[in-house]
């Protein structure tokens, strides 16, 4: 049985309002100050600048995280989480056979550019 979608909505109200762009991790490290255990990433967008976000990717060791290219939405606005402000959203999905909210990313298969925009 096939499990209904949300409605239906047109690509230029949605999709194409959303800055999603390839970045790198360039530092990562464990933070504590938020409710549960989270990595802080720094990551370089290339042009658009480096954001600071914070993500439940901790199945993942930081040696893994640390020059992984990720996803990350640049126009959401910043994100309190605790007793931190996360400035960009790095996408995800569900870790296999984890705990609710801890992920696994969403990222490029081959070596995109730092920068280029999601489509």
């Amino acid at each position: 049985m096939t499990k209904k979608t949300k409605p239906r909505v047109a690509m230029t109200d949605t999709f194409d309002k959303l800055e999603i762009r390839v970045g790198r991790v360039i530092n990562v490290e464990l933070e504590t100050r938020t409710l549960k255990p989270t990595y802080k990433m720094e990551i370089d967008f290339g042009k658009h600048g480096k954001r600071i976000s914070y993500g439940r990717f901790t199945r993942h060791p930081i040696e893994e995280v640390k020059n992984r290219l990720v996803l990350g939405v640049l126009n959401f606005g910043e994100r309190k989480m605790g007793g931190v402000i996360s400035e960009v959203l790095v996408l995800g999905v569900q870790f296999p056979k984890a705990e609710s909210g801890e992920a696994t990313f969403v990222s490029p298969a081959v070596q995109a550019r730092v920068g280029s925009k999601l489509f």
